[in-house]
């Protein structure tokens, strides 16, 4: 974990203080598979509007998500809570490195009013880590999943969290708000933890999910890796036989993109084929959902996503009942 002590104003810090002395690192060109349409159209406009107009912050803006365009025209955005600046350094993530300010004891309320206007019948949420908090941020989650309920009880809630690490209890305050998803993303194999993920600790987040299972075993698990930081493949699958030992719903497999010089540089892009053949293997693993391609993100599409898994577990529940 890094910590950035900076006592110069926000507006003023480099957006990645720890990553600023270090050497640029190669950029590959992108294939001609990598390719999203640029936002702008009208209904992204008023996504964007109502973002700004109760002063949220989204990851699709922070982390640089490609999926940007798409989704705001759908009016589909994933707000992140807790700020906009992480106490962790990861070596792939664009999100503001640095010593967060104090919670906004209003903001449950203000991202229940977005919500709201943006008609959404799926929400996801997530937040920057929180290192700094007793409690990893936990009790403001659960603020969050509280407000969204009593705001629209009709909309489904998607929680992305971090890992918790070190913060006793916090788990369990979070899976009793009843999040309809819980996710939290492995981001990628062990062996590239210490220069990928280095605050994090790889069995630590296993177990996260895993214990959300043994909690509240109605709430669906979902988790993530990045392909293309120089992982093999038979670690790609061993992840896979390691989140089906914790009863993990839903895989997402997404293709890595640098987003910096700075940043850990892609080793190589995966093909759509290779990805497809991920997807075959995690299915056959038992996921009962996966979504495998060079441009999935752990929101995207999160909306439809939930339908199916939803209507998967009815019809498993229904076929149970006939027997």
């Amino acid at each position: 974990m890094a910590l950035v002590l900076d006592l110069l104003s926000q507006d003023r810090r480099p957006r990645h203080p720890e990553k600023a002395h270090r050497p640029d690192q190669p950029v590959l060109r992108k294939p001609d598979w990598i390719r999203v349409k640029a936002p702008g159209s009208a209904r992204w406009a008023e996504t964007n509007r109502i973002v700004r107009q109760n002063g949220l912050v989204t990851v699709c803006e922070e982390a640089g998500c490609p999926n940007i365009g798409e989704c705001w025209e759908k009016k589909h955005a994933t707000f992140m809570i807790m700020g906009d600046t992480c106490t962790r350094a990861c070596s792939f993530c664009n999100v503001r490195t640095g010593l967060p300010e104090a919670l906004d004891a209003d903001e449950p309320g203000k991202v229940a009013e977005a919500v709201a206007k943006l008609g959404l019948e799926h929400v996801v949420v997530t937040s920057v880590d929180r290192d700094d908090l007793a409690d990893g941020g936990a009790a403001h989650f659960a603020a969050v999943i509280g407000a969204i309920r009593a705001r629209s009880p009709a909309t489904t809630i998607e929680i992305l969290t971090p890992d918790f690490l070190r913060k006793d209890g916090a788990l369990e305050v979070v899976v009793a708000a009843k999040p309809d998803v819980f996710n939290h993303n492995l981001e990628t194999v062990p062996s590239k933890y210490l220069t990928v993920r280095p605050g994090a600790r790889y069995f630590h987040s296993v177990r996260l999910l895993q214990r959300v299972k043994e909690l509240d075993p109605a709430i669906f698990t979902k988790s993530g890796i990045m392909v293309g930081l120089g992982e093999a493949r038979h670690e790609v699958l061993q992840v896979m036989d390691d989140l089906r030992s914790a009863h993990v719903d839903f895989l997402t497999i997404g293709q890595y993109l640098q987003p910096t010089r700075k940043h850990h540089p892609v080793v190589g892009f995966i093909t759509p084929d290779e990805f497809k053949a991920y997807e075959t293997s995690a299915y056959a693993k038992g996921f009962s959902l996966v979504s495998a391609t060079p441009l999935t993100r752990s929101s995207h599409h999160a909306g439809e996503d939930f339908a199916k898994l939803r209507a998967k577990r009815e019809a498993e529940l229904g076929r149970a009942a006939a027997r």
